[in-house]
């Protein structure tokens, strides 16, 4: 009976089959341990897609993931709030680390997969369940190897869809500590499965929530001039703040303001009393980031002065701009490629979304790779909808390029 047969709940009554696509590629441990163990690492991501959970509710997972690595013969360590986990495999002073997020999203599943999640409004929409599975299968594979030149840390992550995120929890409890190096995937639906792509420097953007409650006396339509026109004070300020932050940082910033929710009254000749408006500030430049709460609130204040409202304004700093160490984004594409080719690792573009993963790269260098997931026919499934699935086949890639990457990363 192999590690991941010992848990009855990870094993369906059909192991899927899924080709190895880097079979051959090395080193011949690696090509044995996936030659016996691929189906089981798709089998554990198909049970962890089946029972998702929402961040710091994930409960089960962790318990999951506890169980097969301590089958194993390793010594997993929960953190005290029982969501989240690390685990050391191998000897050594020298440690490196991989990373995983393991909370899913609140959305009802549309796929119609056999094993679609049994969570009602509860899905693995982003990818996580797979990157679960990739950290864990390099983790057993690298707990089966002949020798390892140090240490490498298996850090399962909760919370990441949570702001600020359950990364900095994980550094707290002292999950990067000795830690000389880092790496993470994120799946991406628009590579080809068998694709990485890399990038030096910020590959994501900062992501902050801000929201402005506004209150004015109100009163009558037909006289505006004796009172403060709450309403007109929204609007001046969704399309002037926008506006003058385009003139106040850098435009190579990539900072954009974008307001999702507004809400003001009911009655169409009264004007309202309180008023809430509701966005998402990003930035792709780390200094631009540290500076926009000040910019933003002064903003504010010089908008409103003259309408006569009261106003509180809550700015909610969300994550920083994951931005990769160039040592480490290019061991990431050099795994890529010992595992299928030159044409195995491309440049991939900064995207405006949130990862904090960031947080981690504030204390120790690293980089975050995008895996490609699409079968390269039909519609790319984007993320964070319900109806997000991938090429199973990114699974024993992505346990190649870990294991290569951790490998490379230990080797003096």
């Amino acid at each position: 009976m192999t590690v991941l047969e010992k848990d009855a709940s990870i094993v369906p009554s059909a192991a899927p089959a899924v080709v190895d696509m880097g079979a051959g590629s090395g080193p011949a441990w690696l090509d044995a341990w996936l030659a016996l163990h691929r189906s089981e690492v798709v089998a554990l991501r198909r049970a962890l897609h089946a029972e998702p959970e929402l961040g710091r509710a994930e409960h089960r997972t962790t318990a999951l993931i506890g169980r097969v690595l301590t089958a194993a013969g390793l010594e997993p360590r929960t953190l005290p709030d029982g969501t989240g986990l690390v685990c050391d495999v191998g000897r050594g002073q020298r440690c490196v680390a991989l990373r995983a997020d393991i909370d899913a999203l609140p959305l009802h599943e549309s796929t119609g997969l056999p094993f679609a999640s049994t969570v009602p409004n509860v899905m693995h929409a982003c990818g996580h369940d797979a990157h679960a599975a990739m950290v864990l299968g390099a983790g057993l594979a690298l707990a089966g190897a002949p020798s390892l030149p140090g240490r490498v840390r298996l850090i399962f992550q909760p919370a990441e869809e949570v702001q600020p995120g359950g990364a900095m929890d994980m550094v707290a409890d002292g999950a990067v500590d000795g830690v000389e190096r880092i790496f993470a995937l994120h799946c991406d639906p628009r590579l080809p499965v068998g694709r990485l792509g890399t990038r030096v420097g910020p590959i994501t953007s900062a992501c902050d929530v801000v929201e402005i409650a506004l209150r004015s006396p109100g009163g009558h339509t037909a006289r505006p001039h004796l009172t403060a026109d709450l309403v007109e004070a929204l609007g001046l300020v969704i399309t002037q703040l926008p506006l003058l932050l385009t003139r106040h940082v850098d435009p190579r910033s990539g900072t954009v303001l974008v307001w999702g929710a507004v809400h003001a009254g009911e009655a169409a000749n009264a004007i309202p009393q309180e008023g809430v408006l509701r966005g998402t500030l990003r930035t792709g430049d780390h200094a631009t980031w540290e500076a926009l709460g000040d910019l933003v609130r002064t903003l504010v204040g010089q908008i409103l002065a003259p309408t006569g409202t009261e106003y509180t304004l809550s700015h909610i700093r969300g994550v920083p701009p994951v931005v990769n160490d160039a040592e480490s984004a290019r061991m990431l594409g050099h795994a890529a490629v010992t595992v299928l080719g030159p044409d195995a690792a491309c440049s991939t573009e900064q995207s405006s979304g949130g990862e904090d993963f960031a947080w981690y790269l504030e204390h120790v260098p690293g980089a975050m790779a995008r895996i490609g997931v699409w079968p390269g026919h039909g519609p790319m499934r984007d993320l964070h909808q319900p109806t997000f699935d991938l090429d199973e086949r990114a699974l024993p890639f992505g346990v190649r390029v870990f294991t290569q990457s951790a490998l490379t990363a230990l080797t003096p």
